[in-house]
């Protein structure tokens, strides 16, 4: 049994709970388990480095965790959702939609959302008053994957 007690060392024990809790993410995702696994992972290098009390390794655990979870999980759900940028970037993203035409297809009223088709792609849309489909739209705003829309002023002949 010599031999099991070269195995269970602070920092093996730690680095496992971390590696553990970076899986689990998996499993229930919201980016929260992974800066406690990280925080595990912090303690496992405390404890190969220096030898601290179990309180003290808990202590430093939680803080870590903690506090990694609240500076950077918007920035890392940012970056693993494809969103990390600047955000004159976004802006820019979300501008370079409006003025552009489209077509309805699918009804869109105030109160339901309809569809549009622009640069080939189908789009959910809403708009201030009901537009029929085949009706030819500005896009006047963009929120998420939502254009929001009003029919071509007709010039009247």
């Amino acid at each position: 049994m010599g031999n099991l007690s070269e195995w269970v060392k602070p920092e093996l024990l730690w680095f496992i709970v971390g590696l553990f809790l970076l899986l689990w993410e998996f499993v229930l995702p919201g980016l929260i388990i992974f800066f406690f696994g990280v925080g595990a992972w912090i303690v496992a290098l405390l404890c190969l480095v220096s030898n601290p009390s179990l309180n003290i390794q808990l202590l430093v655990f939680i803080l870590s965790s903690v506090i990694l979870l609240v500076l950077l999980r918007r920035w890392v759900k940012a970056v693993f959702m494809g969103h990390a940028g600047s955000k004159q970037d976004l802006k820019q993203k979300r501008h370079e939609f409006i003025g552009k035409k489209a077509v309805v297809i699918k009804q869109i009223s105030p109160d339901c959302e309809g569809k549009v088709e622009f640069h080939g792609t189908s789009w959910e849309a809403e708009a201030d008053e009901v537009i029929l489909e085949g009706t030819q739209v500005e896009i006047v705003g963009k929120e998420s994957i939502t254009f929001k829309v009003k029919p071509l002023e007709r010039s009247e002949s």
